[in-house]
């Protein structure tokens, strides 16, 4: 993958090394129920829908949104394909979801249709999916226009294979008013013959108007699409639609030819080349270099023309121009180098090393022509340099001072599957890769909502806590700033087998992930205790306590969507949206 390889700084301010644990709180949380008037559009998975993929993208998709400008207000959309509203103004009395936009076509007649999608752009602007491959741009106006009154379509093109709306933005460039939205499918892929038979596909489309044209026509400016093999955990749009920046298993690639989905990467040329027959062939001693090739038919060593220079080398052929020119990896002895012509039409190069033992790690810098043959009796000599850290058995010396690692010892949550996760941020003119940060050991963990004007933050497991991370675009020598801290939630949460989804609150206060069915688990950031506690083990004072409470749901339906305020955890099933009361108001 192109781009350069940086890594995360965290902030060391934000560690607690002393933090001990989660207090299990009996506290009740207070919880109100509202019955819908109409059941969920949920829509399952066909029989053709049957990878991981898939799975991730739709089977465990969110179908509770929310307007991080309105923070207790959350959206669904129903089975009449209304979009309801759902504000809460007063616990103690709980209003009832309202319409606030009806698709206009009927959604049931599209046989692969997809959930419906929504994602707010601003505070005026919502770009919205029906999950037939519609894409529609609202203008809300005033917030009480967005509580009461009916959203007005600006846009809605068809815009091919049904997709989910993954992020948005609203931006003014060049005086024109831009959405950027970013759009996923996941479509069929004949040429894909060994791996699942799908490719995964995000699209950023680019509609626009001109500034000051309160009620001109919006037309789409740009459609770029990126390909790659797994649905990514996060992808997100930068505020200034500069570039994307994604957290994903497998690598994503921008696709210059939308015509040609398939035509190969810059990697992918690169790997056709090194399947293809070696110019040269070259291996190395502790003293000498030795390369061999074969001269063209036809060609003879008076047609041969070999240079040598204390730092590079020239060889050249008659009426072929160059075969093989360039700055060697290190310097040589000039007169004791030679070549020779071996049977048939062989070659064979000897170069002296200027400093014997010096192992070259290329014979040319940036040459991929040619193929290094290890010396058998090198090899050997490294294998059993390093026979001590391998073994067939476990432990094969219990009483060495530094035994081997033993697997059987590593907890579940220690073991790392996804270990080529990568952040990267693509820059949107030149459709390249430019910051790849490589998260093996720092495994996603949730998306979230922190700062609306601001990309959305992402959590990830390090060590045993749960970092959020606030990616800031103005910022290239830090794109990705740490801004606060879950102490042991990484590990707490490895533990939680039946996890659906996973959020905190804007302010950190909290965080909070529900099971498939019933069961939400909220986590307390540390607060003061009023009354004192000692640490019997240490013998110390314990000022803070964090404090885990369960909740449970009186409706066994399934869980379909959940998102959080500073206040409150809003919880949707088919027929219900529950309100948990987590915080008081400040």
């Amino acid at each position: 993958m192109e781009g350069a390889n940086c890594s995360l700084k965290v902030n060391r301010h934000l560690l607690d090394p002393k933090f001990e644990s989660y207090k299990l709180s009996l506290d009740p949380l207070p919880c109100y129920n509202v019955e819908l008037d109409a059941a969920v559009a949920e829509v399952t998975l066909r029989d053709d829908q049957y990878t991981l993929d898939h799975m991730r993208a739709f089977g465990m998709y969110n179908y509770l949104h929310c307007n991080p400008w309105l923070p207790n207000s959350v959206f669904y959309i129903d089975q009449l394909k209304r979009v309801m509203s759902f504000t809460v103004t007063l616990d103690t009395a709980m209003g009832k979801p309202i319409e606030v936009f009806r698709f206009p076509r009927d959604l049931n007649a599209c046989d692969n249709r997809l959930c419906s999608s929504m994602h707010f752009a601003s505070a005026q602007w919502v770009t919205l999916s029906d999950g037939t491959g519609t894409l529609y741009i609202i203008r809300i106006g005033n917030q009480s226009d967005s509580l009461s009154g009916k959203w007005e379509i600006m846009f809605n093109q068809e815009l091919g294979e049904p997709f989910i709306v993954v992020h948005s933005i609203s931006s003014v460039r060049d005086e024109l008013h831009v959405i950027d939205v970013l759009l996923l499918s996941v479509e069929k892929d004949e040429s894909d013959i060994e791996g699942s038979g799908f490719h995964v596909c995000l699209e950023w489309v680019s509609a626009a108007r001109a500034q000051n044209q309160e009620n001109g026509e919006y037309e789409i400016l740009k459609r770029r699409k990126l390909f790659g093999k797994s649905v990514p955990h996060y992808a997100a749009i930068e505020p200034l639609g500069n570039g994307v920046m994604m957290i994903s298993y497998k690598p994503f690639r921008f696709i210059a030819n939308e015509k040609d989905p398939h035509e190969p990467s810059e990697d992918e040329k690169m790997d056709e080349d090194n399947k293809r027959e070696p110019l040269y062939n070259w291996q190395q001693t502790g003293e000498e270099v030795t390369l061999t090739f074969l001269l063209p038919e036809g060609k003879t060593k008076e047609d041969l023309n070999i240079k040598f220079l204390p730092g590079e080398i020239d060889i050249s052929i008659k009426d072929q121009g160059t075969f093989l020119k360039g700055q060697l990896y290190s310097d040589v002895d000039c007169e004791s180098s030679a070549w020779i012509m071996k049977e048939g039409r062989g070659v064979e190069v000897t170069l002296t090393k200027r400093e014997p033992g010096c192992t070259w790690a290329e014979l040319v810098i940036a040459d991929k022509q040619g193929e290094y043959i290890a010396d058998p009796a090198q090899t050997a000599a490294i294998a059993e340099k390093l026979m001590h850290l391998t073994s067939e058995d476990i432990n094969p010396n219990p009483e060495s001072e530094k035994p081997p690692c033993n697997a059987q010892e590593l907890e579940e949550c220690d073991i790392f599957l996804e270990d080529s996760t990568n952040l990267c941020r693509f820059d949107g003119t030149h459709l390249k890769a430019t910051h790849v940060v490589n998260l093996g050991s720092n495994p996603y963990l949730f998306t979230f909502v922190a700062t609306p004007e601001l990309m959305p933050c992402f959590a990830l497991r390090h060590d045993v806590d749960a970092l959020l991370w606030q990616p800031v675009s103005e910022q290239p020598d830090n794109l990705w700033e740490h801004i606060a801290t879950f102490n042991a939630l990484g590990y707490v949460q490895a533990s939680k087998q039946d996890k659906k989804f996973f959020t905190c609150a804007p302010n950190f206060s909290y965080s909070a992930l529900c099971e498939c069915v019933r069961r939400i688990f909220i986590y307390r950031q540390p607060t003061p205790v009023s009354t004192e506690l000692y640490n019997r083990k240490e013998g110390r004072r314990v000022g803070q306590v964090a404090k885990q409470q369960v909740a449970s749901l009186e409706t066994t339906d399934p869980i379909l969507g959940f998102q959080a305020s500073n206040e409150r955890l809003f919880v949707l099933t088919t027929k219900t949206l529950s309100v948990i009361k987590v915080n008081s108001t400040a």
